[in-house]
Parts: structure tokens; C-alpha cells; sequence
């Protein structure tokens, strides 16, 4: 009986881990409203992970007069961890308008990350089956979008990446 209350406890642990690691994508998801970004291919295909794409956000990026590796950039602000970037709609597509390292009260943002090397909001990466790699950098070199559904919690799901 002892054993079987144990495995049962394990098993109920492992379950809440897995719907705290996926809570926000699915709230997004759930929840969220469309917004469109202007995107561009970084890394196509890895051996390693299969065929997807990692993706680059122009209008997000924190230092756009450099590329910026392809990522969002870095804050070099001397902090790191959590980070929001607020958004506003521009030409149809929303862009990065501020970097903050306290939540906003109020508008649209990306809750973001820069513990590591460069920002992460978690819409980086683009998984596809085999058979589309091909088609999907053609689309990703003559210009494409991304669609991300963002809830009030700033929580990002990448929904799609279409020819603009």
C-alpha cells in the first residue's frame, strides 16, 4: 500500500510539472489575441533537431543597427532575467516600441527572458515536418510572417509562419 501511495505521488508530481512547463503556451494559445511580426530566417535546418527554422524578429530586436545575430539582441544593462517588451502596431505588424525589466500595468508586451546570451520570448523556433524545410525557406528569403498569439500575461505562442 506504502508503495503504491508513493508511485502515486510521483506520478501526480510529475504530471503538475509538466502543466507548469506548458501552462503559458497553452494560455496563449487559449487566450491570446493574433498579432503579426515581420520575421527572417537564422538557422535553417539542424541534423541534430530535425527540420525547423529558427526564426529572427526584426522589429523586436533591442540594438537594430546591428543584426543582432539573428536574435533580439541583448539588453547589456547590467541585469538579466525577466524582460518585456512592449508592442505597438506598425504597417500592420507589431513591433518593439520598449525593453523593461518591470511588468507593464497595461498594453500589449512580450514576457521575455535575457538570462542567457541574447533576449528569448519563446517564438524563436519554427518546427515543420521534413518534406516543407524546403518550401519554408524559400517563403522565409522572399519575405514572411509570423503569427504569435499573446495573452494579457504576456505569454507568446508562435502560431504559424506564412509569405507575407
Amino acid at each position: 500500500m506504502n508503495r503504491l501511495l508513493t508511485v502515486g505521488v510521483v506520478v501526480a508530481v510529475q504530471a503538475a510539472l509538466v502543466v507548469v512547463g506548458v501552462a503559458p503556451q497553452i494560455s496563449a494559445r487559449a487566450t491570446g489575441e493574433t498579432h503579426t511580426f515581420r520575421v527572417e530566417p537564422v538557422d535553417p535546418i539542424d541534423p541534430f533537431r530535425g527540420a525547423y527554422v529558427t526564426l529572427g524578429y526584426p522589429d523586436l530586436r533591442h540594438d537594430r543597427s546591428s543584426d543582432g545575430g539573428g536574435g533580439q539582441g541583448s539588453m547589456d544593462d547590467g541585469e538579466s532575467g525577466a524582460l518585456y517588451i512592449v508592442l505597438t502596431e506598425e504597417d500592420g505588424h507589431s513591433v518593439a516600441t520598449d525593453y523593461l525589466r518591470e511588468r507593464p500595468d497595461s498594453g500589449t508586451y512580450l514576457a521575455c527572458d535575457d538570462s542567457v546570451w541574447q533576449i528569448r520570448c519563446g517564438i524563436e523556433s519554427w518546427f515543420l515536418p521534413q518534406d516543407e524545410a524546403a518550401e519554408m525557406e524559400r517563403v522565409l528569403r522572399d519575405g514572411a510572417v509570423a503569427e504569435v498569439r499573446i495573452d494579457s500575461r504576456g505569454n507568446a505562442a508562435l502560431m504559424d509562419v506564412r509569405a507575407e
